[in-house]
């Protein structure tokens, strides 16, 4: 028995306000794009069962776009007359009752097989029986609905465990509505041939349990999840349980350290070759505020004229204050700054520094400003 398990697509995810030339937001269509090549790989590879373990969209009311998308693509794999089961996760389940639950649009496809109401759902199949615990707005519910899938094992047939939720403590993602599987019913996990879970974004197996894996997502949803690798499961049941990776290819992210004391050789040895259509990761390192003010973000971002976007991070050295924040009586964020660089500059270096300053804190509150 050959098994696709994928999951967290976040179908519908926006970010960077960039657009393509079809006038959508540009990781929005990578996180379609993420989407449709994993289906590309189901059809190659014909599993008997596909399944996919929640947050299939990212927003419980998704956009008519993202929807349509869905559409499209599970008439192809309804087509290819594999049983897909899907739950619920957290970002597609309704806060409450008062939204129809997205999934049930998929109630219709002949193949398609969803669980998205806060409870168990036994789905049986000759060969295999799918015990699906969807995301639960209320955990208190959990334990009574655990226990509802530990009176459903047939030991005559393949038992796979379907979740969405946190196990172990390593896979806290502290989201709101987080569901945390109970520690104490973590035994149920030795009874099923396989637990496929969903919510955490890196693949990887979970503690010493052998058959319990997170599949991860099919794309990234922060730079802090550059790391990991993004792709789907193939589990192969047989008399023993067979996990195989398949990583698929997606925007890169590439990370570059800039080393402010000695800005300049820094600057020259950056190796910005290779880097077109690629999300950039910048961190200035060892700067002093005065530094810091000086390394304007435009200049950063035009050593990577081909890069999609630029993320820059900014990493302060620790200063030996002469006064602290106990010292002065409510001092505001612009007065407090202007000390340190009194402190730290020379008369004529002080007055060139301070009307820029002033100039780019009339900035942001002029931003930031919302009496408009």
């Amino acid at each position: 028995m050959k098994i696709v398990h994928f999951s967290d697509t976040h179908l519908g995810f926006s970010d960077l306000d960039i657009l393509n030339e079809e006038n959508i937001n540009q990781r929005e269509a990578d996180f379609y794009d993420a989407f449709a090549a994993i289906v590309k790989e189901i059809k190659a590879m014909k599993p008997d069962y596909i399944i996919h373990t929640g947050d299939l969209f990212h927003r419980a009311s998704p956009s008519n776009r993202a929807i349509t998308f869905a559409l499209e693509q599970f008439k192809i794999i309804d087509a290819l007359d594999i049983p897909f089961i899907m739950i619920a996760g957290n970002h597609s389940t309704p806060r409450t009752n008062l939204s129809s639950p997205i999934l049930k649009i998929f109630e219709n496809f002949k193949n398609i097989h969803v669980s998205y109401e806060q409870q168990y759902k036994k789905i049986e199949f000759d060969d295999v029986i799918f015990h699906t615990l969807p995301h639960m707005n209320d955990e208190t519910k959990a334990v009574a609905e655990i226990e509802r899938c530990d009176a459903q094992i047939d030991e005559a047939k393949k038992n796979i465990m379907m979740l969405h939720c946190s196990v172990g403590a390593h896979f806290l993602m502290a989201e709101f509505g987080e569901w945390v599987y109970p520690r104490e019913k973590e035994y149920l996990f030795e009874k099923m041939d396989y637990v496929a879970l969903g919510h955490w974004h890196g693949f990887g197996a979970v503690g010493t349990h052998k058959n319990v894996y997170y599949a991860g997502s099919s794309e990234r949803t922060s730079l802090n999840d550059k790391r990991n690798s993004k792709g789907f499961v193939e589990l192969t049941l047989t008399d023993a349980l067979q996990v195989r990776y398949h990583e698929i290819k997606i925007r890169p992210i590439k990370t570059y350290e800039i080393n402010c004391e000695d800005f300049e050789h820094a600057i020259a040895a950056l190796d910005v070759s290779d880097i077109k259509d690629c999300l950039i990761e910048v961190t200035l390192t060892h700067l002093t505020p005065m530094r810091s003010i000086e390394i304007q973000s435009q200049e950063i971002e035009a050593l990577f004229p081909h890069a999609l976007h630029v993320t820059i991070r900014r990493e302060f050295v620790q200063s030996d204050y002469k006064s602290t924040l106990g010292d002065i009586e409510a001092p505001s964020v612009e007065e407090y700054f202007l000390e340190h660089i009194k402190e730290e500059a020379d008369g004529q270096e002080y007055e060139r520094l301070h009307s820029k300053v002033q100039e780019l804190f009339a900035r942001y509150e002029e931003v930031n400003d919302d009496t408009h």
